[in-house]
């Protein structure tokens, strides 16, 4: 099993994403961290990564899932207007792939057009509960939410939950 998670150059949340890995790396679920910088990416609080691969090159085809980590970054470099990622997670879409959004990250999905009918938890942020409701998602009031092959949570400090989650649409666990 591979999970891809998608990372922006700079300002991601560094505790989403160690949360998502470790627990990935228990159930021996590959994760592999790409990004659309060459470089290293640096978090929000400091911590730098070196992605493994560019965010260009993330296919559905190498992939059993796609997880989109949080933070300033997203806005910061407009993640949800890069065409390319978007195509990325329309793709995951098509071919039934499971797609999970962290806060901030969930406007990525909603502007690939993959929420349309599709339960979403409620965005903290005004701008991606706008984006959010615009591309037609259903808001609820849970923190964490599972629809079809979306996965949406509110709460970064609950990415345990998230991947739990994951593991079991995946059958891992």
């Amino acid at each position: 099993m591979r999970v891809a998670i998608i990372i922006p150059q700079r300002g991601f949340k560094d505790e989403s994403l160690r949360a998502a890995t470790d627990l990935l790396g228990k159930w021996h679920v590959e994760a592999v961290i790409a990004s659309y910088s060459s470089g290293d990416s640096v978090g929000y609080h400091g911590a730098v990564v070196k992605p493994a691969m560019s965010a260009a090159l993330v296919k559905s085809s190498d992939f059993d899932a796609i997880l989109l980590i949080d933070g300033p970054g997203v806005d910061q470099y407009a993640l949800y207007d890069f065409r390319p990622l978007l195509d990325t997670i329309r793709h995951f879409s098509m071919n039934g792939k499971a797609i999970a959004g962290i806060g901030n990250a969930i406007k990525i999905l909603a502007r690939a057009n993959v929420v349309a009918d599709t339960k979403i938890a409620s965005p903290k942020e005004d701008e991606t509960k706008r984006l959010a409701v615009l591309y037609k998602g259903i808001l609820t009031n849970n923190y964490l939410e599972q629809d079809k092959n979306i996965l949406t949570l509110n709460a970064p400090e609950k990415v345990d939950e998230l991947i739990d989650r994951l593991l079991v649409k995946l059958g891992v666990k």
